[in-house]
């Protein structure tokens, strides 16, 4: 069965994600300064992704 061609273009495409998983904002947080250890990882602040 062949892959149909419209999932082909999502690989060679990269857009910018306007959506950051747990790990990445406590990442970019731990980066900023906003966030140490012992805090906690559930209700998080919103964080725009680094450009």
């Amino acid at each position: 069965m062949s892959m149909h061609p419209s999932f082909k273009q999502a690989t060679k495409i990269r857009t910018r994600r306007n959506v950051l998983k747990r790990f990445e904002r406590v990442k970019l947080l731990k980066k900023r300064g906003e966030w140490e250890e012992g805090d906690r990882a559930f209700g998080l602040r919103k964080t725009k992704p680094e450009e």
